[in-house]
């Protein structure tokens, strides 16, 4: 067996069961260490360091013009190579992705009562930075995914990093307005973000998947900037029943674990016959798979096939296992679907692999992973655009609140705070002579 089992019909199954669903996105102490060590170094010296650091790690030295980033005229150029059907794809995914995301769009509120008004306004951020990975690997669409909802919700400035575009990439980042290119990854790219060099300018919010450093740095750099989320490894938990297709449900199993060999590709179906014909074509599949070595690390190192009671007792594991992706191949889906609370993103019935999440169907792919999906959300157009409190109250307005205000600020021991108001009781005008 690939698949490491757990029988929930035999003792101990618990246990297990609730190890599994304890995991975090928190890094380990030595991956930190490394991360804060980079983040300081960055801080400390700016392009110096990043450029030390991208020789060493990346073996990226900068461009002629003595900075990382890559012109417009060359993001043109290289991006002219993309073949016309890619291009093609891009651009209908985008489509896609640009109609889904505008609905997430919200106008602002605003409350009156008597002389007092009280307003929630929304603007938008006005520099971010979208974190690609890059290297041996071309991730256009994660450009998609996260410059086309920053560019709906109104962002001034998108700022690109990537350890290494492609030409796809860039055509991407062309296709979604992104302002400007830097050709750094890892630490070193958050670092330079979150707190600027003499380069790189510094962004308020920095979203996009990448590797354990990069998601320690994200998380080290919170709080002096902004981030989606800590990312963890990428997951898929598929809930089959015997309506599903043995070949199906495998081939959407190695597409998660073929991302990396820490993915969790999780599996719970309600026979051990099903199990078994997976199992079986996971074998047969990974024979052919370019990406075998990978894929096949994480099916044996994290990969879990779970053989439940029924449906319901599936669904209640999925609930509490809140994965990134879940897949509904299983009669009745739908209906199913509705219940769901705890998911990043759902794909319900047999023809909704999650590979159509990850590009075309619309919905964002940055997803909270980790377990994470109890308490957050995709990636959206509401990520890049913030809130902010009015007030205004009138004279007529205030003085009915004066004494409760002073009773909760006594309570707090905040004298001030009780006197700032009282003192206004007796006032007809404001200072600047506007009556009520």
């Amino acid at each position: 067996m690939i698949l490491s089992r757990i029988d929930t019909a035999h003792p101990g199954a618990g246990k297990k069961l609730d190890a599994l669903c304890a995991r975090s996105v928190i890094a380990d102490p030595e991956t930190e260490k490394i991360a804060r060590a980079i983040i300081d170094d960055v801080r400390a010296r700016g392009d110096a360091a990043v450029r030390e650091l991208s020789e060493r790690f990346d073996g990226r030295s900068p461009a002629a013009t003595g900075t990382y980033e890559v012109t417009g005229e060359e993001r043109r150029a290289r991006a002219a190579k993309v073949s016309r059907e890619v291009r093609s794809a891009l651009e209908r995914a985008a489509t896609r992705i640009r109609t889904f995301h505008r609905e997430q769009l919200a106008g602002e509120a605003t409350w009156t009562a008597f002389s007092s008004t009280t307003k929630l306004k929304s603007v938008a951020l006005a520099r971010v930075g979208i974190y690609v990975p890059g290297g041996t690997a071309r991730y256009p669409s994660s450009v998609l995914m996260t410059a086309i909802p920053a560019r709906i919700a109104g962002v001034g400035e998108i700022i690109m990093v990537t350890p290494g575009a492609s030409p796809e990439t860039l055509a991407a980042a062309e296709l979604c307005g992104v302002d400007r290119v830097f050709e750094i990854g890892g630490a070193q790219a958050v670092a330079a973000l979150a707190y600027g060099t003499q380069s790189v300018p510094r962004v308020d919010k920095i979203v996009g998947p990448g590797n354990r450093f990069v998601a320690a740095a994200k998380r080290l750099c919170y709080g002096d900037v902004d981030i989606d989320s800590v990312a963890g490894p990428s997951e898929v938990l598929i809930i089959a029943d015997d309506t599903a297709d043995p070949a199906w449900v495998a081939a959407d199993l190695l597409a998660q674990a073929e991302h990396d060999p820490e993915a969790r590709p999780i599996l719970v179906v309600v026979s051990e016959n099903l199990a078994d014909a997976v199992d079986g074509e996971l074998v047969r599949q990974l024979a052919t798979l370019p990406r075998r070595d990978i894929a096949e690390r994480a099916l044996r190192q994290h990969g879990v096939c779970v053989i439940a009671a029924g449906v319901e007792p599936a669904l209640a594991f999925a609930e509490a296992y809140a994965p990134e992706h879940l897949e509904l191949c299983i009669a009745g889906a739908d209906e199913a679907a509705e219940h769901v609370r705890s998911a990043g993103a759902v794909f319900v019935g047999h023809f909704s692999p999650e590979a159509a999440g990850d590009y075309v169907a619309g919905p964002n792919h940055v997803l909270p992973t980790g377990g994470a999906a109890r308490y957050a959300s995709p990636l959206g157009v509401y990520d890049f655009r913030k809130r902010i409190s009015i007030l205004r109250l009138g004279a007529g307005d205030l003085r009915p609140l004066i004494a409760d205000i002073v009773a909760l600020a006594e309570v707090e021991g905040l004298t001030a705070h009780a006197r700032s108001a009282a003192c206004r009781a007796n006032d007809q005008t404001r200072p600047d002579g506007d009556d009520d």
